[in-house]
């Protein structure tokens, strides 16, 4: 197995890795891209109902589409984003963008269920161009601004994922059909074609070792085994998002009961509200290049907590709900900002493969929030989310004060 090289044990990135550095238009074009590519996973989850109608299947059988995005998505991130650190990086681009445009124009010409299902497949796992842009962008960076450029990545990716559901709704209602919106989607997709490759390096890793692509997925386990920072940072993710997931995965149940009585479409555009969070995230960068990640971690602990008390006393109130997501969203996109930070600092020619086990911890987190919120919800009500939730900040915060603990003796042994 592949551990990182001394240099990039030390913080600071291999030789291989020297590279001009990121210029500002760049990282626009980035950003933008990373809320392009991203909204293909999201942007068919309004048009569930219509597609059920359009295909003359049950409202079930079209929740296969929303899985198969999760799944393929997931499948990509293991697969596909280690290939970052040993592949052309502009070639590997421009297949990815090229996979996932076609298989858009394939779902929006789908005759059944079965073809669309198949096409949304390969286009999530072809679409996880955000994971391998962000790792990319702050090996470009420097350790210096690796933060500020990944918090406007990250806002990129928030805003793409928010309103993509909106804009999907409404471009599918103004045409009178569902396909439009993935007609829409492979435009926009195909875009890019034109512009992000030439953004990319020819290569991250310039002078490194090329591994074979399964000792290249075989390292990752080392990976995670080698450094504490790496368990530290994989673990904060998975927590944070999994208490951010079980108030996403119960809030339309909750928002249909009384005092609110809303119905699906309300819950659908209730992320519209954490609007002026996604926007304030990007800032999450610059607070870390200042005072580091742990310190963003614990300030982003803070405003998940204040959110999820919210929630426990005034769980009836709107305005208690709105002020809530935004502060969970806003610490949520901080807390990841932080952690993926301090394992593209860490990472040198590995950095790829770094992000990769922090996203599928994160992955993994979420899906056992919404499962653990939809039980604890069925059984205790809103009340029973509440607690859930905050039972994973309790692992947040242990998490964070072991790692506290273990970097104070780690330096007076140094000492």
């Amino acid at each position: 197995m592949t551990v990182p090289s001394s240099a990039s044990r030390s913080g600071v990135p291999g030789p291989g890795l020297a590279q001009p550095p990121v210029q500002r238009v760049s990282v626009l074009a980035m950003a933008i891209a990373g809320a392009v590519t991203v909204a293909n996973i999201y942007f068919p989850q309004p048009l569930l109902e219509a597609i059920a109608h359009g295909l003359g299947v049950t409202e079930n059988s079209a929740g296969l589409i929303a899985s198969a995005a999760q799944i393929g998505y997931a499948v990509g991130i293991l697969f596909i984003v280690p290939l970052t650190d040993t592949a052309r990086v502009r070639r590997l681009v421009t297949v990815l963008l090229t996979v996932t445009c076609a298989g858009l124009l394939v779902a929006a010409a789908a005759p059944n269920l079965v073809t669309l299902t198949v096409a949304t497949l390969a286009v999530s796992t072809a679409t996880v161009l955000p994971q391998i842009i962000t790792p990319t962008a702050a090996a470009l960076a420097g350790p210096e601004r690796s933060g500020h450029v990944v918090g406007l990545i990250g806002l990129g990716l928030t805003l793409g994922s928010t309103l993509s559901r909106t804009v999907s709704g409404a471009v599918s209602d103004a045409s009178g059909s569902w396909r439009t919106a993935y007609l829409v989607a492979a435009a926009m997709t195909g875009a890019l074609l034109l512009f992000l490759p030439r953004c990319m390096p020819e290569r991250l890793n310039r002078g490194g070792p090329r591994l074979p692509y399964p000792k290249l997925l075989g390292s990752l386990p080392g990976l995670l085994a080698a450094h504490r920072e790496v368990r530290l940072s994989a673990f904060l993710g998975a927590t944070v998002f999994a208490a951010f997931s079980t108030f996403w995965a119960v809030l339309s149940f909750h928002l249909a009961e009384p005092p609110f009585r809303e119905g699906p479409a309300f819950a659908g555009l209730f992320s519209l509200y954490t609007l002026p969070a996604a926007l304030l995230s990007a800032y999450a960068g610059r607070l870390n290049d200042r005072h580091g990640p742990t310190v963003v971690n614990v300030w982003a602990l803070g405003c998940i907590g204040v959110s999820f008390a919210l929630f426990g006393l005034l769980g009836e109130s709107m305005a208690a709900l709105v002020i809530g997501s935004n502060l969970l969203t806003l610490g949520t996109s901080a807390s990841q900002v932080a952690n993926q930070t301090r394992l593209f600092v860490l990472g040198g020619d590995t950095t790829a493969r770094l992000n990769t086990i922090f996203m599928l911890s994160s992955f993994a987190g979420g899906a056992v929030g919404s499962l653990a919120a939809a039980s604890a919800y069925g059984a205790y009500g809103w009340t029973g989310m509440v607690l859930t939730g905050g039972a994973f900040l309790a692992l947040t915060a242990a998490a964070l004060g072991l790692g506290l603990v273990g970097r104070a003796r780690s330096g007076k042994a140094s000492a």
